[in-house]
């Protein structure tokens, strides 16, 4: 009876035992694949910082900056792309080696192979972007030796001083330099107004153009107070200094929300030409280039007031230092120039007092082409970076996909073709 439970036992139990095994093993991937894949990762990680330093290092600096710079594209030709291509060879094919050598006599289910599938897509993933990593290294460097900040602090005196920077031909344009283009100080900005004048009725020939200029005023105030203020002549000729048709005229712009009124009209006139406190260095509003995310008027009224501070508010030492930095901003950036900032003091100072007969001599002369150029490419580079170029994002995914299908598909034949471990145990036995 002993025998006969044992025997039982043996063809009925253990063979049960031995199917759950391999369901068991069929259904969860060995922990030794698992470690495989950790060290891949870890090993990828190493090569994408050693790639990061790289490109942290080979940052030439902004000087060195020009138009065809930008983070990085793989151009197949420099060193970078070379060692990539080597690198990422090798590592993907001693991968694939191990893989089959080591991770092949264990059958597994269709969501391990799934999975696997995935992890070896991530891997291939890596193994083709030590170049994006490369790309962070650059990027690091840049903000490094120029933080946003101190960008901004450039572009801002750059704004500040900018009138002052034109090539002297460049006075003498009315888009550039324009009595409507100045924002301070008050009663500035101004619009202008243009009228014909007839001399004689019955001859329209004989005709002359008049140039006049108004303060731009806002009034904000109650619909209902403003509906009552248009109907009443005589309170509308108190308010407003002139007659309800006048008022009608004058109006530049009228906005109204909810129950306010806001209007912006034209004030007092102004008579720029008389005006002592003005001069044709507040006649320009134009940005080199405005600040990230901030408001370009409200740049432009801030650039301004500073501009007319360092002109009539501050003494010559204040515009002399203002030059100072300019120049040893043009030595950071690589531009070339012949600017003395004392020289230059001395002009600004001259031609603020009316002499400005011969501004066309005025001593400013640098490569203004180049700073904006360079400026734009900054620009760019902080805020537009291009770490995956366009140019080879075809490429990039048909290369990804096919070196990952291939791979797998190998792994999988493989898989499929070569015995399990347990058979190939009990075949010796």
């Amino acid at each position: 009876m002993c025998v006969f439970s044992i025997n039982f036992l043996t063809f009925h139990y253990i063979p049960n035992l031995k199917i759950l095994a391999e369901k068991s093993a069929l259904n969860h991937m060995s922990h030794n694949l698992k470690k495989f894949l950790l060290k891949s990762a870890i090993v990828l990680a190493v090569i994408h910082f050693a790639y990061f330093i790289y490109g942290y290092f080979k940052f030439a600096g902004i000087k060195e900056i020009n138009i065809y710079t930008e983070f990085y594209r793989f151009k197949f030709y420099d060193d970078v792309s070379i060692s990539h291509f080597f690198i990422t060879c090798l590592f993907l094919l001693t991968i694939l080696i191990l893989l089959i050598r080591n991770h092949t006599k264990q059958k597994y289910s269709a969501k391990n192979l799934l999975t696997i599938g995935a992890a070896l897509l991530a891997i291939v993933l890596l193994s083709l972007t030590f170049f994006i990593s490369y790309s962070f290294g650059l990027n690091a460097k840049l903000r490094q030796e120029l933080p946003e900040k101190k960008f901004n602090a450039d572009k801002t005196l750059l704004n500040v001083l900018n009138p002052f920077l034109y090539p002297g031909s460049a006075y003498n344009s009315e888009t550039l330099f324009n009595v409507t283009n100045i924002l301070y100080p008050k009663p500035y900005p101004v619009v202008e107004v243009r009228d014909t004048v007839f001399y004689d009725l019955t001859n329209k020939d004989y005709f002359s153009l008049q140039t006049a200029y108004y303060s731009i005023d806002t009034l904000k105030m109650l619909t209902s107070d403003y509906e009552k203020l248009k109907g009443a002549t005589s309170s509308a000729s108190d308010f407003f200094g002139f007659d309800q048709k006048e008022i009608l005229k004058r109006i530049i712009t009228k906005t109204v929300r909810k129950d306010s009124t806001e209007i912006i009209y034209r004030g007092s006139e102004v008579n720029p030409q008389y005006d002592d406190n003005i001069c044709i260095f507040l006649e320009n509003k134009m940005l080199i280039s405005p600040i990230e995310d901030q408001n370009v008027p409200k740049q432009q009224r801030q650039n301004a007031i500073q501009r007319y501070r360092l002109l009539y508010k501050l003494n010559k030492d204040s515009l002399l230092q203002s030059f100072k930095k300019l120049d040893t901003l043009f030595k950071r950036y690589k531009i070339e120039s012949s600017i003395n900032p004392t020289a230059l003091t001395q002009d600004v100072f001259r031609f603020r007092d009316k002499d400005q007969q011969e501004l066309n001599q005025i001593r400013n002369n640098f490569d203004r082409n180049a700073l904006i150029e360079k400026i734009k490419i900054l620009n760019r580079l902080f805020y537009q970076p291009s770490y995956f170029h366009s140019s080879i994002r075809m490429i990039f995914f048909i290369v990804l996909f096919s070196t990952w299908l291939f791979g797998f598909i190998i792994f999988v034949s493989v898989n499929l073709l070569r015995k399990p471990k347990q058979l190939e145990v009990n075949e010796l036995k």
